[in-house]
């Protein structure tokens, strides 16, 4: 295939372009991107039009949709990810789909593509550690590692996760720092009044914001303890949760059930991220598992005090003295305490922000070079 247009051509394939952390990072990364000598394009497994995909367009890339392998089956996906993979001269495949991404770049391979990558988002699977369940991974690892020409992860963690211990241990795994544009939160100039005029939150309460998807892993039904706990403690807090997903209406039948549920802002899915998180009091991120945590890189951006669970890479910690780390087995008491301690914080001027970003080297301006070289286009 001749390449017309002369510019080199990257080909993602995502489960959908909505407002997760791995999303966020490829679009963070794309909005920097010389698309006059280089471009992004996407296979999607949605079907709908996705929260990023019009900006994708208005960016030059291209938006492929095809059926996810559980709907089509591994030679029909296969088949699938051929067609397009030949219409166009890519200089390389990079697959984010976790423990289906060998499929993705065996289907490269057969295509003739020279450079293919694996990028492990996450350190856990949430389908068990059984017999049964390590044999599947390690049969998913074995297709990988003969299918790939790359391998990537966004923590340690992560890399162990997908690649195992030896390929981590061996160096073989290229670490690359979720980063993003600091500028976002940092010269946000909206009020912290305007937010809660919008959302009717009076200005004495204290926010509890949180920003993740609707799913078992950010566990949310923990946020809606520790709102509960804290509104029986006397406290004027209100809770503000960013995001959709299969259990948000799950989460709204059990705030009700709970009483707290007045005490709760659902706002979807939001294109104004830097806005509400520098609104936040505290931001809360109670996961059960994280490859690594991007929202916790936006929330210090916006110099909001974190409180996380110890599941979430301490690596995404940027030394601002913004965050603590707390253990869900503890009660939920240490949890409050540590939110009422993060009240009291002072924030950091942005100046001492867009400092550390830059000295822990997660300001995406610093990554662009990274992600070339992993194209081999450095």
């Amino acid at each position: 295939m001749i390449n017309v247009e002369n510019k080199h051509r990257i080909l993602h394939i995502v489960s959908a372009m909505k407002r997760g952390g791995a999303e966020t990072l490829l679009m963070n990364v794309h909005r920097n991107l010389n698309t006059s000598k280089i471009q992004f394009d996407y296979v999607s497994h949605s079907s709908e039009t996705c929260d990023y995909d019009d900006e994708i367009s208005s960016l030059g890339g291209r938006i492929y949709r095809v059926p996810s392998l559980g709907q089509s089956g591994p030679l029909s996906y296969i088949n699938h990810l051929k067609k397009i993979m030949s219409s166009q001269d890519y200089d390389a495949v990079h697959a984010h789909t976790d423990y289906q991404s060998g499929i993705v770049t065996l289907a490269a391979k057969m295509a003739g593509i020279q450079k293919r990558v694996c990028h492990s988002h996450s350190n856990n699977w949430g389908r068990g550690d059984g017999f049964k369940e390590k044999m599947i991974l390690k049969t998913l690892r074995a297709i990988i590692k003969y299918s790939a020409t790359d391998y990537c992860a966004c923590s340690i963690d992560a890399a162990r996760f997908l690649f195992g211990e030896v390929y981590t241990n061996k160096q073989r795994v290229r670490l690359l720092k979720n980063g993003i544009d600091i500028n976002q939160f940092t010269q946000y100039t909206d009020t912290d009044y305007c937010v809660r005029q919008e959302l009717g939150i009076a200005i004495g309460s204290k926010i509890i914001g949180h920003i993740g998807r609707f799913s078992e892993s950010k566990n949310h039904q923990f946020l809606l303890r520790i709102l509960k706990q804290m509104l029986e403690d006397g406290k004027d807090v209100v809770a503000v949760l960013v995001g959709d997903g299969p259990l948000m209406q799950l989460i709204e039948e059990e705030s009700t059930r709970m009483g707290v549920y007045n005490q709760i802002r659902f706002l979807g899915v939001r294109s104004d991220i830097p806005r509400l998180m520098r609104a936040f009091d505290v931001f809360v991120f109670p996961s059960l598992f994280e490859g690594f945590g991007i929202v916790m890189l936006e929330a210090q951006g916006s110099g909001t005090p974190c409180i996380a669970a110890d599941t979430v890479p301490k690596t995404t910690d940027l030394d601002l003295g913004l965050i603590s780390f707390v253990s869900l087995n503890d009660p939920i008491e240490k949890w409050t305490k540590e939110i009422d301690k993060a009240f009291l914080k002072e924030r950091p001027d942005d100046h001492q922000i867009t400092s550390h970003f830059v000295r822990s080297g997660f300001d995406i301006k610093q990554n662009i070079q990274d992600w070339m070289v992993l194209y081999g286009l450095g």
